[in-house]
This record gives C-alpha cells, sequence and structure tokens, in this order.
C-alpha cells in the first residue's frame, strides 16, 4: 500500500513545522467526512422526537476482510445511558464503497436492547483489504451520521507506510479533547490507537485540571455500578471532537486502570473500598461489561482486551491488558518488586506475547501498552520537584527510584520478556505506551545500569496525556518550566531516555516505513481551550534493525 493522502493539520493550527506529504483530493474526502459528525455533535433533535442516535457512530479493531462497526440508538426519551429503559429496537446498517451510500457491499440489522444498553455492534466480514468503507445505522426513520472506515491490508501483502493516530488518558473534567480533533482532520490515518484511561472513574471534582471542573461529568458521583459505568461512557460519547475522530477511522483500543478504578488489579484498586464500596469482583465486571458495549472493541481472550492485529508485512500489533491479571501493586521500598511469583501480565498472557513476538514474520512488532516498560529512576532530584513527582507517580514523598504501577514494579516479567527478545533475535519491536501523563522516547535496555554498554532490546514511544494532569499542573506551574528543571536529572539518571517532556498535553502520530518507526509529538495550546490549537513538538524515530531511538527533524 502505497502512502494514501495527506493533509494539513486543523483548522486554526499552529503546528511550527507541517507535515511535508500531502494529496489534496483524499484531503478533501476527509473534510466533507468530518464536517457530517461535526455537526451532528449536538443533535437538532430532542430526546423526546427519538428514535436518534446521539453518541455518533464508531468502527473499530480493523481486519483484511473486515470491521466492526458500532453506535448506540435513543429509541424513546427515557432509554438514556444506564437508565435500562427504552424497548428493543431494530437498527439496520449499510456499508458502501462511497459517501453517498449508493455503491452497497453490506448490510444487515441488528436490534438494539436494554440489555446492552442500546448500544450495538456488527462485525462486516467480506470487505477488501486496505480500501476506504462508509456505513450508518438507521432506525425507525431516522438515519445516523455516515461515518468511514478503513480494512486493514492483506495479511500478506507489501505495505510500504502506516499511519496512527495515538493518545491516552482523557479526563472530561481536566479540558476538552482537542486532540481527537486535530487527528480527525488530518484525513491520513489508517487507524488510532487509545491505550488506555479512555474514560476516568472519579467523583466530579476530585481529579480535575489542577483543582478546577473545566466541563462536569456525569454522574457526578464515583462510578461504582453498571448503570455508572454506562452512564459516564454515555457522557464522553456525548464530546463533539471524539465523535468526529471515531467517525473518520477506525479505533484500536485497550483500557488501563481509570476504566475501572486508579491503580486496578486483579483483586482490587487503590480507588475501590471493598465492602463500603461493594465487591471488587462485581465493579470490575460491571466496568468490563460498559467498555464493551461502548467501545467497538471485540472481546479478546478471556474477554479482556488482548488481541493481536495485523497490518500486512510491514507491522503487527500486539495489544495488552495490564490489569485483569495482575498482583497488587508492591509496597514502594519493600523489595518484592523482584518477586518471581507476581505478575504484571499473567502467566497465559506473556506467553502469547512472546510466542507471536518469536512467530512474527512483519518488518516491526508493534506493542500496544499501558504503562511503561522502560525502567526509571528519579535519581537526584529536588526535594521541590521531587513531592509532585511522587504524587504523580504514587511514591512516597521522601523519594525512591521506582513506580510500582508500571514494569518497574514487576521485574520479572520484564526481565524474562527482554530477554526472550534478545534470546531469539527479535528485532523492531516498539512499545507504545500512555498512562504516565508525559511524553517519553525510550531505548529499552536490558540492563540499565550499564547502559549504553549494555544492549538494548527494543524501543518505546510514550504519549502524554490528553487533559489529566502533568507535572506542571500538580506545582502550578507555567508550562515547560518543570520539564526544563526535570528532564535533564531524568535523563542524567536514566541514560536509556532520549526525550521527556513533563509538563504538555497532546498526541502522538507514529508513521512506520520498512526503514524507519517514527513517533510526531504533539501538543496542545490550552487543554481548557474548547478550540485549542495543535503543534508539532518533537519527532523521534527508530530504524530497523537498531533497537534504540534517535531524534528526527523532519515530521511526517
Amino acid at each position: 500500500m502505497t502512502s494514501r493522502y495527506r493533509s494539513t493539520t486543523s483548522q486554526g493550527d499552529t503546528t511550527s513545522l507541517p507535515p511535508r506529504r500531502r494529496t489534496v483530493v483524499k484531503a478533501a474526502a476527509a473534510g466533507a467526512v468530518l464536517a457530517g459528525p461535526l455537526a451532528a455533535a449536538i443533535p437538532a433533535r430532542a430526546a423526546d422526537q427519538a428514535p436518534a442516535f446521539l453518541h455518533g457512530v464508531a468502527s473499530g479493531d480493523p481486519l483484511p476482510d473486515g470491521i466492526l462497526l458500532w453506535t448506540r440508538v435513543t429509541p424513546t426519551a427515557e432509554a438514556i445511558p444506564g437508565s435500562g429503559a427504552g424497548p428493543d429496537t431494530p437498527v439496520e446498517w449499510v456499508v458502501a464503497r462511497d459517501r453517498a451510500l449508493t455503491d452497497v457491499v453490506a448490510k444487515g440489522s441488528v436490534t438494539a436492547t436494554a440489555a446492552s444498553d442500546h448500544t450495538v455492534k456488527a462485525d462486516v466480514r467480506g470487505l477488501a483489504p486496505a480500501t476506504d468503507y462508509f456505513f450508518r445505522f438507521s432506525a425507525g426513520g431516522t438515519d445516523s451520521p455516515v461515518g468511514r472506515t478503513r480494512t486493514a491490508p492483506a495479511s500478506d501483502a507489501a505495505v510500504a507506510n502506516l499511519r496512527f493516530g495515538v493518545v491516552s488518558c482523557a479526563n472530561w473534567e481536566a479540558g476538552y479533547f482537542a486532540p481527537y480533533r486535530h487527528l480527525a482532520a488530518r484525513g491520513d490515518l489508517d487507524a488510532w490507537l487509545h491505550l488506555g484511561d479512555y474514560i476516568y472513574e472519579y467523583k466530579s471534582g476530585e481529579y480535575a485540571a489542577g483543582g478546577t471542573v473545566v466541563r462536569p461529568h456525569a454522574p457526578a458521583h464515583e462510578i461504582l455500578t453498571l448503570a455508572d459505568y454506562r452512564t459516564r461512557h454515555g457522557k464522553y460519547k456525548t464530546d463533539p471532537d471524539l465523535q468526529a475522530l471515531h467517525a473518520v477511522a477506525p479505533v484500536v483500543a485497550i483500557w488501563d486502570d481509570h476504566e475501572f478504578a486508579d491503580n486496578a488489579w486483579s483483586g482490587g484498586a487503590v480507588n475501590h473500598t471493598e465492602g463500603a464500596e461493594g465487591a471488587w469482583s462485581a465493579r470490575q465486571a460491571a466496568a468490563k461489561q460498559a467498555y464493551f458495549e461502548w467501545m467497538p472493541v471485540r472481546p479478546a481472550i478471556a474477554g479482556t482486551t488482548y488481541r493481536r492485529l495485523r497490518f500486512g508485512k510491514l507491522a503487527d500489533l500486539s495489544l495488552l491488558d495490564l490489569r485483569s491479571f495482575r498482583s497488587q501493586q508492591a509496597s514502594t521500598g519493600s523489595g518484592s518488586v523482584d518477586d518471581q511469583e507476581r505478575t504484571l501480565t499473567g502467566r497465559a498472557q506473556l506467553d502469547w506475547l512472546k510466542a507471536g513476538l518469536a512467530a512474527s514474520d512483519t518488518t516491526w512488532r508493534l506493542v500496544g501498552n499501558s504503562v511503561m516498560i522502560a525502567p526509571f529512576a528519579i535519581g537526584s532530584l529536588s526535594a521541590e520537584l521531587l513531592r509532585p513527582l511522587a504524587e504523580l507517580l504514587g511514591l512516597p514523598k521522601e523519594g525512591l527510584a521506582i513506580n510500582t504501577d508500571q514494569w518497574d514494579g514487576y521485574t520479572d516479567d520484564r526481565r524474562e520478556l527482554l530477554a526472550h527478545l534478545r534470546s531469539h533475535a527479535i528485532r523492531n519491536t516498539v512499545f507504545l505506551t500512555g498512562d504516565i501523563h508525559m511524553a517519553w522516547a525510550n531505548d529499552v535496555p536490558v540492563d540499565a545500569g550499564t547502559y549504553p554498554l549494555s544492549a538494548s532490546a527494543a524501543t518505546e514511544f510514550v504519549v502524554t496525556s490528553m487533559t489529566s494532569d502533568n507535572l506542571n499542573d500538580y506545582v502550578k506551574a507555567p508550562e515547560g518550566t518543570i520539564s526544563a528543571l526535570a528532564s535533564p536529572v531524568i535523563r542524567a539518571a536514566n541514560r536509556h531516555v532520549h526525550w521527556v517532556d513533563t509538563d504538555r498535553h497532546g498526541y502522538g502520530v507514529l508513521d512506520i516505513t520498512a526503514e524507519r518507526a517514527q513517533m510526531d509529538f504533539y501538543v496542545l495550546s490550552d487543554r481548557a481551550d474548547r478550540n485549542a490549537t495543535s503543534s508539532w513538538a518533537r519527532s523521534y524515530r527508530t530504524r530497523s534493525g537498531t533497537q534504540k531511538v534517535e531524534r528526527t527533524y523532519d515530521p511526517v
């Protein structure tokens, strides 16, 4: 597949170094598709003029011959998300090669019921690989917005280029979702990756923008029940920028902790009080059910989000679930981080990942990874900087060089995985990571203590938060000032870290060719501004066969 189309960044963008390659025709087509969901983001119909499609349309998990389509229908005024109300409603869907939906290639019907919160999915097969399609849902004489999606290349296809948007940590109360808008306006994405924290579980005001609620979410209380999680997902899906991105490109998503509760593990969470907030098993089950109802994601192995997608001969993508099977986070300084009985992935998932990486015959092996795998030592940060960093990372304020919620807290799993990459000579493994609310470009060393004299087994690109508090937000310092102080100290203590930005909000665009995998990092002008602009900040790449990151000044 050749590079298909290039466009400028979104309207009003202040990008300092814009993407170089453009194709006007496809960009215009992208703009036309985008106009539909943006116009429909705040429905003209009142809820009592049901049925209505108030939550947009979406697609996900692209295959060479298929795509998963999603929507929610509101059949009656009382059938709001989480209500359990509303009648069974037939929903028709159609897929076509053109936006006018005249060249139809597939159609069918599903039934929206209260049992699935009136969400519906259509797992459409029999499509052509590497092809743009348009789709629409209809119910009771009402049509949804028209969405656009794209299938994956054929498994044996020689693919010249792939491009993915990459995001994580979208806290509704902390700001607007401008990264979704900017990614939607590009018009050049094969898909977009959401690496976790698509929603947040907190009660209103508990985790906002430096303590300020930019916009209130629903419900106002901390979400605990199935109805709560459905309501919160429904609120997020009313965001016009989120609807816009879902309507123009397929998503590939995994969950992290806030889809459940802060610092979740298999048996509980920091933000869960057993008994007073019910049983963790019930809360976890409710969160998973709502997630699969509201997300265009196929339930994968054991009903989790770990699964694998392939994009021709160029790349495969192993997607991890690092919450369902993990042991409880170790107490910092306890020494139990090296306990071989403790696990982040669970035995079955780690074996699955290792086998898939060893058997891969693609040029690149991408790993969708919700928490950072590269080791991170705080080193000699001053007390003034250490306290907020410790709060952000969940560390004791006296300062210890570990975040036990990351792979740092499960060193035996990491040691086994990296040794596997080395012993099997598995090259071109790139971890794509969210969670930490900072942007990083890392080598992943086998032995951080002797690096760079010792080997790097892989590389890692970490995207910052879309809206959730960064380090400067905790300190309440101007954006960029904390990063200027902290970044040199962090890099001095972590020689495998090529770059870290502790302060800014934004997103990434991953561009892959046979020669290199490159992440372009973009930052927002202001997360609290509904019309925030986006600008290019940095680009890093790893060249095929090197297992090391280097800076490039040539964004794509």
